[in-house]
């Protein structure tokens, strides 16, 4: 079976490894078709670590897939070997504080599949917990049901971002996540959507998804714009998705917070590169300013799974990209690098 493994820095190396034993009971075997490369897998190929997370060497990431049941374990009743399923990464233990609260995103014996201490799914064959499947969404083919993922953290996000309708908001970055923000804010009925991000075809995209502006931040100053534009009110939600290092010049989070209204909403979907980030916490103070942070997904895949039904000729197309295993290192390569006009790639099995 091919396996994957991060083996250094933007290095990936594919080998030959051994089956995995047959499922445990409650668990099912899982044939991988299809992986998409997320944010925080970009994290670990070209900086070694996220955040305080540092790679353990070799590492198999991969937290995004699709695939066909292979072999189901003792006492699963529900599946069939052969069907086509989504596969949710993060393993919860069910009878901790916050388990039983149901706030599993934030378990504290949480096991997410894609870390140094949890393989992932860049492999041929993975066994998975059976209450981790859910069924594909109807009429999308398997390399485009990946964003069930994204998509979830996106609907996560939105309960803090509490859109209404004629809503202002304001998107930094249009990676993949901040494409389907842009999207799930305009199905929200916000009435304007400023998008910003560095690079021409990601903003191409973010208008196809909804944005009604979009602009490039080594050209215009962003805060001085949506003031303008807002007449000196600021928008009412600001989602950073982006948050590189401040200390590239790209200050992106202290950006929204200065863009929004007084108590307005700042909701931090994207994962920070560095281990602390310096905040305007005086903006954030005499403002009001309601201010959270996203943790993955908490019970929205399967509304996730709803929209991609839906809105498949919307959502679909976010996936640009799908390259066979044995090119995952160049493929990553062109994700962190811009290149091709990527917008969501796929890892294929």
């Amino acid at each position: 079976m091919r396996i994957a493994e991060l083996a250094g820095l933007r290095q990936f190396t594919v080998r030959d490894g051994a089956r995995p034993p047959a499922p445990p009971p409650g668990w099912v075997q899982v044939q991988v078709r299809y992986a998409g490369i997320c944010g925080s897998d970009i994290h670990y190929f070209s900086e070694g670590g996220v955040g305080p997370a540092k790679c353990s060497y070799p590492q198999i990431l991969g937290h995004e897939p699709t695939g066909l049941i292979t072999q189901l374990g003792p006492g699963v009743s529900g599946w069939q070997v052969g069907d086509p399923v989504l596969c949710e990464p993060a393993i919860y233990c069910y009878h901790c504080e916050f388990c039983l609260s149901g706030r599993h995103n934030v378990c504290s014996n949480i096991r997410f599949m894609s870390t140094p201490v949890e393989p992932g799914y860049f492999r041929d064959l993975v066994n998975v917990p059976a209450i981790n499947l859910m069924a594909p969404p109807k009429g999308v083919g398997l390399a485009e049901a990946v964003l069930f993922e994204p998509l979830a953290i996106v609907l996560h996000s939105m309960t803090f971002a509490a859109p209404s309708l004629g809503d202002t908001a304001l998107v930094y970055g249009a990676g993949p996540i901040g494409l389907l923000t842009v999207a799930v804010l305009k199905m929200s009925g916000v009435g304007r959507i400023w998008c910003v991000d560095p690079v021409a075809h990601r903003r191409d995209m973010a208008r196809t998804l909804g944005a009604d502006v979009v602009f490039d931040p080594s050209e215009t100053d962003v805060v001085k714009t949506i003031l303008h534009d807002t007449g000196q009110r600021g928008v009412d939600i600001a989602i950073d998705c982006a948050t590189p290092d401040p200390a590239l010049g790209c200050d992106t989070i202290n950006e929204c917070i200065r863009a929004a209204r007084n108590a307005g909403r700042v909701i931090i979907t994207g994962i920070p590169g560095v281990l602390s980030y310096p905040l305007d916490i005086h903006a954030l103070r005499v403002k009001e300013l309601y201010f959270y942070t996203v943790r993955r997904s908490n019970h929205e895949t399967a509304a996730g799974v709803r929209l991609l039904e839906q809105y498949p000729a919307l959502l679909g197309p976010v996936v640009t990209h799908q390259r066979p295993v044995e090119q995952i290192n160049d493929t990553f390569l062109m994700v962190e690098h811009y290149q091709d006009r990527v917008g969501k790639a796929v890892v294929s099995f």
